[in-house]
C-alpha cells in the first residue's frame, strides 16, 4: 500500500526529470516505457544464504533501520557480527557531536549582516555561520554520512522530531548545536533524564516559552504561559488520549477516547513551570529575565515561581510552598511514570526507525521494555532501541506484510543514496536539497514536526507520516536531486566553506559490473537489500539494453537513476 501510494507522483517526477537529464540519459522511448513497472512492482526476492550471525539480507535491513544507509562493507561486517554484536558495539560507541559554535548575542551586530549583493563578504559569512543553521545542517549530513555512531545519530534524529525545537525560532548555530548534542548524549540514556534535560534546556525554554515564564500577577492581569505545559504532555510524553499498553485507544462507556488530561491540568503544569530563566553568561551576575543564552541549563528564581497547589496528572497535586526544583521533580516524575509514555514514545520511535504501521503486539512488546528493561529499570532508552530493532516485526529477510516499512523521509533518502553508492559530501548541497524535498533539517514549521505520526494515507487507515510532505513538488525535487547527483556530477566545493569537498558519487563499481543484469543486481543489493522485484529488475535491465553496450558510464547512470527514483527504493521495506 505504501509503495502503491508513491507510484503516481514518482511517474510524474521521473518523466519530467528524465526529459531534463542531459547526455547519457535513459530518456528514449525504449528506456522509459517500463517506468511504471519499475516503480510499482513489489515482489520480494529469494533469501540469500546466512553469513555469520545474520543473513546479508537481514543485515542490510538492520542497517536501513539503524543507520543513515547501508554500505557494502558494513553489510558484510554486520552479517558476521550478528544482531547482538552490532547493537552492543553501536550502543558503546561515543557520540560524534556537533562543533562547539561560539556564543553570539540574540541580536546580530551591525557588521554581521547578510548582504545578498556580496554573499562572500565577511559580514554575510558572519550572518550565515552564526545566525542561520547552515553550518549545523552541514554537520548533520557529515555526521550522517561518516559518523561511526550511526545508531546514536539515527535515534537522536528521531528524538529531534519528537521533542522539536525549530530554526524558525532558534536561528543561532550555537544554540541548535547545543540542543542536538544533548539529544545525542541522551539517546541511549534514561527517558526521565532526557525529559529533564529537554525541560531545562534554554533552547526549549525559548522555543516554547518556559524561559521567563512568570507566576500570575492579578494586578497586571497576567497568567503563566501554557505552551510548554501543553506540548510536554501532548507531544513529548503521553499524548492527548489514554492508551492501552499496546498503543490502542482506551475507550469510555460512550465508546469515545478517554482524554489523558484536562485544561485544569494544563493550568497546573503551566503554573508549575514558572520561575525559570536563561543561564547567566560566564562572569555575569544572574537576574530575573537573564538575556538569551543557550549554553548551560536554565536557572530558577523562587520569587517568580507560583507557590500555590497545582493539579497534575491523575489527581496528583503539587503541594503549596515547594521550590521550583521540588515542583519540577514532582511534575517530571509524574509524567515519567504515566502508563502512556511507553506505548506513546515507543510507537513513535518504531515509526521513525522501522515501520509506519507497527502492530499492537509490536508496540506492546516495546512498551513492556520501557516499563522494565529486565533489571527493574523504567525508561531505559538503550533497551527500548534494542527491543525495537530486535523485534520479530523488524528482523528477517523480508517484511511479513506489504504495509510494513515507511517512505524514506528526505534526509534518509539523500543519505541512503550517497552511502550506498560511495558518495562523499560536505553537506552544503545536501542541506538545500533536503529543504527542497520538504525537510529543511532542524527547521520544522511548528512543534508538530514536518509530519504528524498520526497521518494516514488518504482513503485508507494506513499510517504513513512521511507522506504528509509528499506532493508533486517534493517528488520532483527528489528526482531532480538524483539527476544532478548522477548525471551532472553533483556539486562543486564551496569556496566559502573551510575544507569543502562538494558532493559526488562513485559509480565506478557499476561501470565495471558487466552486463545490465549484473548492474541491476548490484544496485538491488547495495541500495535495497536485494528487494527489487523480478518485474522491476527486468524493466530496468530492458532500459539499459537500449543504451550502447560500450557506454558503461551511461548504463551505470541510467541504472542508478531508475532504481533510486523507484517506489521500491523510496518506500523502505
Amino acid at each position: 500500500m505504501l509503495r502503491a501510494a508513491f507510484v503516481g507522483s514518482c511517474i510524474l517526477a521521473l518523466g519530467l526529470a528524465l526529459a531534463n537529464s542531459g547526455g547519457g540519459s535513459p530518456g528514449s522511448t525504449a528506456s522509459t516505457a517500463p517506468i511504471a513497472s519499475v516503480v510499482s512492482a513489489s515482489v520480494l526476492p529469494s533469501t540469500p544464504a546466512p553469513v555469520g550471525g545474520m543473513t546479508t539480507t537481514d543485515a542490510a535491513r538492520l542497517l536501513e533501520q539503524a543507520t543513515f544507509g547501508p554500505t557494502p562493507s558494513e553489510v558484510t561486517r554486520v552479517a558476521a557480527l550478528g544482531l547482538d554484536g552490532y547493537l552492543n558495539q553501536q550502543l558503546a560507541t561515543p557520540a560524534t557531536g556537533y562543533p562547539a559554535f561560539s556564543f553570539v548575542p540574540h541580536t546580530a551586530a551591525t557588521d554581521c549582516k547578510s548582504d545578498p549583493a556580496n554573499p562572500a563578504s565577511t559580514a554575510s559569512l558572519c550572518a550565515r555561520d552564526n545566525y542561520t543553521l547552515f553550518q549545523v545542517q552541514r554537520a548533520f549530513f557529515e555526521n550522517a554520512l561518516t559518523g561511526a555512531d550511526q545508531l546514536r545519530q539515527r535515534v537522536a534524529f528521531a528524538l529531534s522530531q519528537i521533542m522539536v525545537v525549530s530554526g524558525v525560532e532558534i536561528y543561532e548555530a550555537y544554540g541548535m548545536a547545543a540542543y542536538q548534542n544533548m539529544l545525542l548524549q541522551d539517546a541511549f540514556g534514561n527517558y526521565r533524564q532526557l525529559l529533564e534535560d529537554v525541560t531545562l534546556s534554554p533552547v526549549m525554554g525559548h522555543y516554547l516559552d518556559m524561559a521567563n515564564n512568570d507566576k500570575a500577577n492579578p494586578s497586571l492581569g497576567t497568567s503563566p504561559n501554557e505552551n510548554y505545559a501543553r506540548e510536554v504532555l501532548q507531544l513529548f510524553s503521553i499524548g492527548v488520549n489514554q492508551l492501552n499498553p499496546d498503543g490502542t485507544l482506551v475507550l469510555g462507556s460512550d465508546n469515545q477516547p478517554v482524554p489523558t488530561y484536562s485544561q485544569d491540568v494544563i493550568l497546573g503544569f503551566s503554573s508549575l513551570f514558572t520561575g525559570w530563566t536563561y543561564p547567566p553568561r560566564p562572569g555575569a551576575s544572574t537576574k530575573w529575565t537573564n538575556p538569551i543564552n543557550y549554553q548551560g541549563t536554565m536557572v530558577s528564581f523562587p520569587n517568580h515561581h507560583e507557590t500555590g497547589t497545582k493539579l497534575l496528572l491523575d489527581g496528583v497535586v503539587a503541594p503549596a510552598g515547594q521550590t521550583p526544583e521540588q515542583d519540577l521533580k514532582l511534575a517530571l516524575d509524574t509524567v515519567f511514570n504515566h502508563p502512556n509514555v511507553g506505548p506513546f514514545i515507543g510507537k513513535e520511535l518504531i515509526q521513525h526507525l522501522v515501520t509506519s504501521n507497527p502492530s499492537p503486539g509490536y508496540v506492546s512488546r516495546v512498551a513492556a521494555v520501557f516499563a522494565n528493561n529486565g533489571q527493574g529499570v523504567r525508561g531505559d532508552l538503550a533497551a527500548v532501541v534494542r527491543a525495537i530493532l530486535s523485534d520479530v516485526e523488524a528482523r528477517g529477510d523480508a517484511p511479513s506484510s506489504a504495509d510494513e516499512g515507511h517512505l524514506r523521509e528526505p534526509a534518509l533518502f539523500i543519505t541512503s543514496v550517497l552511502r550506498g553508492l560511495g558518495g562523499k559530501s560536505d553537506g552544503v548541497f545536501l542541506r538545500s536539497q533536503a529543504g527542497a524535498m520538504g525537510q529543511p533539517i532542524f527547521t520544522a514549521p511548528t512543534v508538530f514536526n514536518f509530519y504528524p505520526p498520526s497521518y494516514q494515507l488518504p482513503g485508507t487507515s494506513a499510517l504513513a507520516p512521511e507522506f504528509f510532505i509528499d506532493d508533486a513538488a517534493t517528488i520532483l525535487a527528489r528526482a531532480n536531486f538524483l539527476n544532478t547527483l548522477i548525471y551532472r556530477g553533483g556539486a562543486l566545493p564551496d569556496p566559502t566553506v573551510t575544507g569543502s569537498i562538494g558532493t559526488t558519487l562513485d559509480l565506478t563499481p557499476l561501470t565495471t559490473a558487466g552486463t545490465p543484469d549484473a548492474i541491476v543486481d548490484q544496485l538491488s543489493t547495495e541500495l535495497m537489500h536485494g528487494s527489487l522485484s523480478s518485474a522491476a529488475h527486468a524493466a530496468v535491465t530492458s532500459a539499459l539494453g537500449a543504451l550502447a553496450s560500450d557506454d558503461a558510464v551511461g548504463r551505470a547512470r541510467a541504472a542508478a537513476y531508475l532504481v533510486a527514483s523507484s517506489a521500491q527504493f523510496q518506500v523502505e521495506h
